[in-house]
């Protein structure tokens, strides 16, 4: 299937699976982790809750760590930051952000 005919739901499963590829070479240990800590960062509330909705409903096509890492989400909330994208500057700080 191409990208541009996935469902809304494909997406999220395709985007959850691709966060964890990237960061499975930190190992089975840490991967989940930080898969939970980038999706609790930078995933819209809407997109959480589908998710989230997916995995309770069986979580179909979903790869291990990602399925690990959402079941940790939604059984312990986000984990301390994993990775230094998720950590973020202080409201008066600068200097620090790839965004200005």
């Amino acid at each position: 299937m191409t990208e541009g005919m996935m469902s809304n739901m494909e997406r999220l499963v395709y985007m959850a699976n691709q966060i964890a590829r990237n960061f499975e070479s930190m190992g089975h240990g840490e991967a989940p982790a930080a898969t939970a800590d980038h999706i609790a960062s930078f995933w819209d509330p809407r997109m959480r809750k589908l998710i989230f909705d997916h995995v309770a409903a069986g979580g179909a096509g979903l790869g291990e760590t990602a399925m690990t890492a959402l079941r940790q989400l939604i059984d312990k909330g986000a984990p301390q930051s994993q990775t230094r994208a998720t950590e973020f500057n202080a409201v008066d700080e600068v200097g620090h952000a790839d965004a200005g």
